[in-house]
C-alpha cells in the first residue's frame, strides 16, 4: 500500500481517543487527517482542548490541529476520510456513526450502542475475523458505503481470545468469570478517588450483561445476514478495582470434551490467526502463557505484545466441572487491546480483504 488511508478520530479529546491519536502516530496504513470533539472543544487547538492523561506527551503532528464538529457532513466538506475510529460515548454514537456510515466512512467503533445489532460486525480479529464479512450485507440492507465495526467490551477482550482455541479444540459449555477491572476502563475522570481507594466495587453498570451477551456473539457463527450466537452458558461477576490500566479476569470452564491443564496450555500457547499476521497491530503471540504461580499481573504485563496480547496463568484443574474442568487466570490491557488497538487491528484486516469504500 503506497498511500496511506486518511482517517478521522471522532472524540478525540478523551482518554480513548487520546490512545487512538498515540497509536496512529506513524502508522504505517492509516494517517490522520481530521480531529473530532464536542460543541464545548470544537474550534480549539487540540493541545488546548485535550488533558491528556495516558502515558508521554501529546505528538507533536497534532497539537496544533483544530477540532472539528462530530458531524458527518462537516467533516466531509473539508477532508476525504475513509475511516472513522469511534472514542464516542454512547449518547453520541447512537446518531453519529450511522451519520459517518451513510456518508461512505467506515467506523470503527468503540461505543456499545451498536454492538449487538442484528447486522453490525463484533470483532476481535483474532476471534472471529470472518465476522467482517457481515460488513457487506450491512452495505446492501442499509443502502450505505460505509459502515459500522465495533469491537467488543474491553472486560471480553482477555476471556474471548483464550476461549476462541479452547472451543475450537475441546468445545465450551459454561464459563464462569469474574472481572477485576481498571480505573481506566471507567474513562476519565473515572472513579472518584473517595471510592476506589482503600477499596473494590462490586458493580459496574452494564458490565455483566455486556460480558456474557458479547462472548456469546463474539464465538457464533456467521449466517448469512446475521450472527448465530454460540451455545455457551457464562456467568459473569464484575469489579473496579484501584489499577490504572488492565483487566483481569478469572476464570473456570466446563469443556465439551476432557482436558488437562497440560493440554489447555498447548493449545493456548499455540494458537494464532493467520489472517492477521504481519499486520501492524498483530502480536506476534495472541495468547501468552506464563507459568510463574503469581502472574499475570496488571503492572507487569499488560503491556506484553505492546499491549495486544492476552497474558494467560494459573491454568489448573477446576474440580467442580470433573474431567471437562480447567480454571485460569487472563489479563489484557483495556485501553490498548480492549479499545484503541483492537480497533485498529480491525481496520488493518478490512482493508487488508478490501473491505474499506473508496
Amino acid at each position: 500500500m503506497t498511500q496511506k488511508i486518511p482517517v478521522a478520530v471522532l472524540g478525540a479529546t478523551g482518554a480513548v481517543g487520546q490512545r487512538f491519536i498515540q497509536l496512529l502516530q506513524n502508522h504505517p496504513v492509516f494517517e490522520i487527517a481530521a480531529l473530532t470533539a464536542s460543541d464545548r472543544s470544537e474550534g480549539k487547538r487540540y493541545a488546548d482542548a485535550a488533558h491528556w492523561v495516558i502515558e508521554g506527551d501529546i505528538p507533536e503532528a497534532v497539537r496544533d490541529t483544530v477540532l472539528l464538529p462530530t458531524q458527518a457532513g462537516i467533516v466531509g466538506a473539508r477532508v476525504d476520510v475513509r475511516i472513522a475510529f469511534s472514542a464516542l460515548p454512547n449518547d453520541s454514537a447512537q446518531t453519529a456513526e450511522p451519520e459517518f456510515a451513510a456518508a461512505g466512512v467506515t467506523v470503527f467503533s468503540n461505543a456499545s450502542f451498536h454492538r449487538m445489532v442484528k447486522d453490525v460486525p463484533l470483532v476481535i480479529t483474532e476471534v472471529n475475523p470472518t465476522h467482517l464479512q457481515l460488513l457487506q450485507r450491512q452495505r446492501t440492507q442499509r443502502g450505505w458505503s460505509g459502515g459500522i465495526v465495533c469491537n467488543t467490551n474491553c472486560t471480553v477482550s482477555g476471556p474471548a481470545m483464550s476461549l476462541r482455541p479452547l472451543h475450537d479444540a475441546f468445545g465450551v459449555k459454561r464459563v464462569f468469570a469474574v472481572s477485576l477491572q481498571a480505573e481506566s476502563g471507567a474513562g476519565y475522570p473515572g472513579v472518584p478517588s473517595l471510592d476506589i481507594t482503600d477499596n473494590v466495587l462490586p458493580f459496574i453498570k452494564g458490565e455483566e450483561d455486556k460480558m456474557e451477551a458479547e462472548a456469546r456473539k463474539l464465538l457464533g457463527l456467521l449466517r448469512d445476514d446475521h450472527i448465530e450466537d454460540a451455545l455457551l452458558a457464562l456467568s459473569a461477576h464484575c469489579n473496579r478495582v484501584a489499577v490504572i490500566d488492565g483487566h483481569i479476569v478469572t476464570m473456570s470452564v466446563e469443556l465439551d470434551s476432557p482436558a488437562t491443564p497440560a493440554d489447555v496450555i498447548r493449545v493456548l500457547s499455540a494458537y494464532r490467526c493467520a489472517d492477521v499476521v504481519g499486520l501492524p497491530m498483530a502480536p506476534d503471540q495472541p495468547v501468552v502463557v506464563r507459568a510463574e504461580s503469581d502472574r499475570p499481573q496488571p503492572r507487569r504485563d499488560r503491556m506484553t505484545g505492546k499491549g495486544m496480547s492476552t497474558v494467560v496463568g494459573r491454568v489448573r484443574a477446576e474440580p467442580l466441572f470433573g474431567v471437562c474442568g480447567v480454571k485460569y487466570v487472563t489479563l489484557s490491557h483495556n485501553t490498548i487491546r480492549g479499545a484503541a488497538g483492537g480497533s485498529l487491528l480491525n481496520a488493518e484486516l478490512a482493508a487488508r480483504w478490501g473491505l474499506i469504500s473508496s
